[in-house]
């Protein structure tokens, strides 16, 4: 049996969608989860053509609060993370999945300040990277 992982790291920078929800498994652990739109801009022909693609993210730990407490619907955030997939059988018995991020390291970029100013704040809310 081969003990070495194999690859599986990503880095996302995006937009929540929502704000960030925490909660807490039945065994006292906390849980951050908000999803990241990314958008991705391309030629198509004379035009430039805009993809969006959304992604779940899910934190753990200590780093949970703090995302929790500083991420908000809209805000500008940088992600490093693996790539989890999770399976489950549904009541008629069919298969589902889905993919999501576990971050390692979570950085909520600076705010602008037509930002702040939609939000009420002032520059010095700009938040230290949330690091494991």
């Amino acid at each position: 049996m081969n003990d070495l992982n194999n690859l599986n790291s990503v880095l996302l920078e995006g937009n929540l969608v929502r704000d960030a929800e925490l909660n807490a498994t039945t065994n006292g652990s906390s849980v951050c989860n908000f999803t990241v739109a990314s958008n991705r801009y391309f030629r198509h022909g004379d035009d430039v053509e805009k993809e969006v693609n959304f992604f779940d993210v899910v934190v753990w730990g200590e780093k949970a609060k703090p995302c929790s407490e500083q991420g908000f619907k809209g805000r500008s955030v940088r992600i490093v993370g693996r790539l989890k997939q999770d399976r489950w059988d549904s009541i008629d018995g069919k298969n589902h999945s889905k993919v999501k991020i576990v971050a390692e390291h979570v950085e909520f970029r600076p705010f602008t300040k037509k930002k702040v100013e939609e939000v009420g704040g002032s520059l010095s809310a700009n938040p230290e990277p949330i690091e494991e």
